[in-house]
């Protein structure tokens, strides 16, 4: 599933969270550091995606006319550019690899500021940096669902995209990945 820039506070809050509860990690500083350097990373990464998918769609707005005429299906020809520019730029598609990937990168650097301690191997905080990351990839979509129905069956009917509506889903979908563990 692709994580959304609106994601990141949450994943973040999770790696904190997670760290902290992992009864052989010492947090040096405080989970406002944990937070802000997973930020960062998660920052950059679908910063990167939404760069590549960007490019994709100049190249599909400059070329409309030739895959019109050929036919082309333009949401399989999405994804084949996104992945040849992936590749050209070194990004990962794979989301497993890139989990992987970015919870190595905040490993490293939390260890390399002295934010944590811990008397285990490194895998085993990257595999706790790793599952948060991966556990609210899988949940999210679920948890927007359970709000978008609870907020059917409001009492009072919101419509979709007011403000109102936004202040509710935003408090609804706080208190669902509360009950989930993800805050």
């Amino acid at each position: 599933m692709r994580l959304k820039i609106s994601h990141i506070q949450y994943i973040a809050d999770k790696i904190a969270l997670d760290l902290g509860n992992a009864g052989f990690v010492e947090i040096l500083t405080n989970s406002g550091d944990i937070i802000r350097i997973a930020s960062k990373y998660l920052e950059e990464d679908i910063s990167k995606e939404l760069s590549i998918e960007e490019r994709v769609r100049v190249f599909i707005d400059e070329n409309i006319d030739d895959m019109e005429s050929s036919g082309v299906n333009e949401k399989q020809l999405f994804f084949l550019l996104k992945k040849r520019f992936a590749d050209e730029s070194g990004f990962t598609l794979s989301w497993e690899d890139r989990y992987s990937n970015l919870s190595h990168e905040i490993m490293d650097e939390l260890i390399d500021t002295s934010i944590i301690n811990f008397r285990v191997s490194e895998i085993m905080i990257k595999n706790i940096i790793f599952k948060a990351i991966n556990s609210y990839a899988k949940a999210y979509k679920d948890i927007e669902y359970k709000v978008i129905d609870r907020i059917k069956n409001y009492k009072k009917k919101l419509l979709v995209g007011t403000e109102e509506y936004e202040l509710v889903f935003g408090k609804m979908y706080e208190e669902e990945l509360r009950k989930q563990g993800f805050l």
